[in-house]
């Protein structure tokens, strides 16, 4: 994006055509300075996937992970499924008995957006439990279009999602280009990282659960987080 051709946000939040009933003076000129805001963000956002997407190769992925999968034992390249760019989601479900409530109600948002992901990318989910017990889990979701798949020794895990393979989620995107596998870009941002008072997530944040909570009164609040039943 070129800065140089870009209004400012200030001037195109002056274009707003856009009142309510019984809105009051103040509310629309508080309004209107949060449009401006509300633009700057959007373009942080786009100058932001612009350097992530310029980012310089990754390293080689040159290990031969295998994972089980519903139909059996599969190789990295395989998940790929013939596309060039594969993203996968490591899900919290290794010595917990249950599935972890945020990842599930997380890759509950996908069952019927993966049709349209995948006319792009690869997508998959890695969590460490046995496949058998994945397959239970997904089923008792009313998941269809999922594709699970087990790190059955944990190497994955280990190398992409966390050191001391801990009970943690990940998301990693990787590139097959000319035959070679390479890792293109991991969320990053720890707990450790997160500002005071804040939930800990990493930016940008891929839930329209908090996406949605963050356009009402109410936010995300403290004392709420998602349940695997109601």
């Amino acid at each position: 994006m070129d800065s140089s051709i870009l209004k400012p946000a200030s001037e195109l939040a002056g274009t707003n055509k856009a009142h309510f009933p019984n809105e009051s003076v103040d509310y629309r000129r508080a309004r209107q300075d949060l449009l401006t805001k509300e633009i700057e963000l959007r373009r942080q956002i786009e100058r932001v996937a612009e350097l992530r997407r310029a980012l310089p190769p990754g390293g080689e992925v040159k290990k031969n992970y295998v994972f089980e999968g519903e139909n059996g034992k599969v190789n990295f390249a395989d998940l790929f499924d013939g596309k060039q760019t594969l993203a996968v989601y490591s899900y919290m479900f290794g010595p917990r008995q249950t599935p972890c409530p945020m990842c599930t109600s997380f890759m509950s948002t996908w069952e019927h957006k993966l049709p349209d992901i995948e006319q792009r990318i690869g997508f998959v989910f890695i969590a460490r439990s046995p496949i058998a017990r994945l397959i239970e889990a997904k089923k008792a979701r009313g998941w269809t279009r999922h594709k699970v798949f087990s790190d059955i020794s944990g190497d994955y895990t280990r190398d992409y999602v966390s050191a001391e393979d801990a009970d943690v989620p990940g998301y990693s995107v990787f590139t097959q280009r000319d035959g070679t596998i390479r890792h293109f870009w991991s969320g990053e941002m720890s707990g450790t990282m997160a500002d005071p008072q804040q939930d800990p997530r990493g930016a940008p944040d891929f839930d329209p659960l908090w996406t949605i909570l963050d356009t009402t009164p109410e936010g995300r609040g403290t004392d709420w987080y998602p349940k695997l039943a109601y």
